[in-house]
């Protein structure tokens, strides 16, 4: 009877995955389905962040199965349950609580079922379709001596056909501080050895250091939001928390957002953001006047503007000059000297972009036509024959470019015909800005940068892509700044970023990675506790291989807890001391099951 039972789940587990899956092929089920009562079950892939991914390196998508809270409970399921059916029917609810773990005795009992149902020798489990599932993990609230919190299986395939099954078995603890309670890395060898039954065995460390903390420099260059970080691989560990060695594979992980107000190009943000509210105001006609952001108003600037040009039209001035673009001093300029030293100063700027530099702060849309109006009445009566770049294609360079030959076209301003103008010369002014960080004298730098300033697309999409350029500044000002990166690291970082967002919309949640060498950083984290440390202890090859892993972390390894608030997570320190890092322990060990 209880053979016949446990076909029966089985069978009945095996076809709500089978279901499960087809379901998600297309897109990933948006709501989780009910295994018998208590169990939720999940399929995670595509975009989504995978829950285990911090001691599994499996990809694609997976199962992730945990204890149910069903707002649907009443007497009336209890009467229609049957002996383990599947109520696959059932969506549980958006507001569900959060995730909680299974007991582990529930946990490996749904294990055991997924690997029977994977096992191509019980075709009597009445599946109508023999396929490779995808892995299944499930949550465990860690109440157990062993404070388990994941159990996990993966299928074992040779070529179409399931071999057999890898049992993944993950135990955390902590905080504490206590490292009389870390691991000894001889003692894990051996017992490694002991459970494969193997006489050989390879170690590999990883260690993850936290940079933006360790480089940032006092009054100078201040964290903004985000992250970077270092993983640091290597071979061959000879002890628990050891420094890597600087032979060690390293990776540079970076994720930063644009606007901190502490940053040396905060106000080139500023006028990103100004930029930005035009080109709203243009896509709905609501536009957003910022505050003004200097001692006098934008028109009187203009007016100032407009009557040093006229004084100097007949003498030798010449636009771009540098006592000019020094007393205009553009926002781009406003950068840390470490910053200059990559990126040097634009000292070219021609009418339209000094005139932008002005205008920039006007705080009304009467005070923008006023500014215009002035400009324009200027032009026309031969006041002032100002100097563009060649291939500017704006409206008002089109204006000048009419007056050098004495006649103009009649030009309305109303409507959104002055933000249009504005938002022109803005986007042609911070292009020339942004290109000219990029590029400095190398000229091996562009190779995106026609898709950056192209002029082909509307000024919506152009908008979008200046944000581009923004973000990617910001990092390399960052690791300028913070890392003392010079031109030959932020080459390969600069085509990294150019590369991504060629291809993807804007996204400052993005973690650009950049090979390096430690050496590179070492002097930030030598001296400091690692976010993450662990070692991998492995034997045998190929699909006979097996592994253990020990590791400390300063976050938890895993977001579920238990209802109570007991099992795995503990509040422990040694003395008091808050001095102490507090790490988590997590130990992930792995068995197999041999089908042929």
């Amino acid at each position: 009877m209880a053979a016949e039972r446990r076909r029966r789940a089985g069978g009945g587990l095996g076809e709500l995955l089978l279901r499960i899956r087809e379901e998600g092929k297309d897109n990933i089920p948006e709501h989780p389905y009910l295994y018998e009562t208590d169990v939720e079950i999940s399929l995670v892939g595509g975009s989504c962040k995978s829950p285990v991914e911090k001691f599994w390196n499996g990809s694609g998508a997976m199962y992730i199965l945990q204890k149910a809270v069903s707002v649907h409970e009443s007497d009336s399921m209890e009467e229609s349950r049957t002996d383990d059916a599947v109520y696959a029917s059932e969506v549980l609810p958006k507001e569900s609580p959060g995730a909680l773990g299974l007991s582990v005795g529930r946990a490996k009992q749904l294990i055991s079922l997924y690997t029977m149902v994977q096992n191509p020798n019980m075709s009597y489990l009445g599946m109508s379709d023999l396929v490779v599932l995808p892995p299944l993990w499930a949550r465990c609230d860690g109440s157990d001596p062993q404070h388990i919190c994941w159990i996990g299986a993966e299928p074992l395939k040779a070529g179409n056909k399931v071999t057999g099954v890898n049992i993944y078995t993950v135990s955390c603890v902590g905080p504490t501080a206590d490292k009389t309670c870390f691991a000894n890395l001889e003692e894990l060898k051996m017992e490694h050895k002991i459970r494969h039954h193997s006489s050989v065995v390879t170690t590999k460390g990883f260690a993850q250091y936290e940079l933006i903390a360790a480089a940032a420099v006092e009054d100078t260059i201040a964290e903004s939001g985000g992250n970077i970080c270092v993983d640091i691989t290597w071979n061959g560990v000879e002890k628990i928390l050891e420094t890597p060695p600087l032979i060690s594979a390293a990776t540079l992980n970076i994720s930063l957002e644009s606007g901190d107000p502490r940053s040396p190009v905060f106000q080139l943000c500023r006028e990103l953001q100004f930029l930005l509210a035009l080109a709203e105001g243009l896509r709905t006609g609501v536009t957003e006047w910022p505050e003004p952001s200097e001692s006098e108003s934008a028109l009187k600037l203009v007016q100032e503007f407009l009557t040093d040009l006229k004084k100097k039209l007949g003498g030798d001035y010449i636009f771009g000059n540098k006592n000019e673009t020094e007393k205009i001093k553009c926002d781009t300029d406003a950068v840390d000297s470490c910053i200059k030293s990559i990126f040097g100063e634009r000292g070219d700027l021609d009418f339209t972009e000094q005139l932008w530099c002005k205008m920039k702060s006007v705080s009304s849309y009467q005070e923008l036509i006023d500014c215009f109006t002035l400009v324009i009445k200027s032009l026309e009566h031969g006041e002032i024959q100002p100097w563009i770049h060649q291939g500017s294609s704006s409206f008002l360079s089109q204006l000048i470019q009419q007056s050098y030959h004495g006649k103009m076209e009649d030009v309305s301003l109303s409507d959104i015909t002055p933000i249009q103008m504005l938002l022109e010369i803005g986007l042609e002014k911070m292009k020339k800005d942004y290109v000219s960080f990029f590029i400095g004298k190398s000229r091996s730098s562009l190779l995106f940068q026609d898709y950056f300033i192209s002029t082909s697309v509307d000024l919506q999409e152009q908008v979008h892509r200046v944000q581009k350029l923004h973000h990617m500044l910001e990092i390399m000002v960052s690791c300028t700044g913070l890392l003392q990166f010079r031109h030959e690291n932020l080459f390969p970082l600069t085509q990294i970023c150019m590369k991504y967002y060629k291809e993807n919309p804007l996204n400052e949640k993005h973690v650009f990675q950049l090979p390096i060498t430690p050496a590179l950083v070492k002097k930030f984290y030598q001296n400091d506790n690692p976010e993450v440390w662990k070692v991998e202890i492995s034997s045998g090859h190929g699909h006979k291989e097996v592994k253990t892993t020990w590791q400390v972390s300063t976050n938890a390894p895993v977001e579920h807890g238990t209802a109570n608030n007991s099992g795995f997570f503990s509040d422990s320190t040694v003395n008091g001391s808050s001095e102490e890092r507090l790490y988590f322990i997590t130990m992930t060990q792995c068995s197999q099951v041999q089908f042929t």
